[in-house]
């Protein structure tokens, strides 16, 4: 199994909610989830790149796309566009409820 099969599950997962979370709830509130977005893949590039850097994590060569930034593989990116995507939506679904 490559990485972007691995990926795709999570980012299958974090879609399927998100859509529920859209239907069931208009959100208001996406411009910050696009904020957090944009600072959570800056640090993933910077930390991923540290971390290969440093010999902490490696990759099989055979199951990455090839395409890098700085030394981190693309697919690497995926967990944190799922993790953001995810966890709003499951706010929106599971958050405060109006008390009765």
């Amino acid at each position: 199994m490559t990485y972007w099969s691995l990926d795709a599950i999570f980012l299958a997962i974090a879609a399927a909610v998100a859509l529920v979370a859209l239907v069931a709830r208009r959100p208001s509130r996406w411009l910050a989830v696009l904020l957090a977005a944009g600072i959570l893949l800056v640090l993933t590039a910077v930390f991923d790149n540290v971390m290969i850097g440093i010999g902490l994590v490696g990759y099989d060569r055979r199951l990455i796309s090839g395409v890098f930034i700085g030394r981190a593989p693309v697919e690497d990116f995926a967990y944190t566009v799922a993790a953001v995507v995810l966890l709003p939506s499951l706010w929106m679904l599971l958050g405060r409820r109006p008390r009765a």
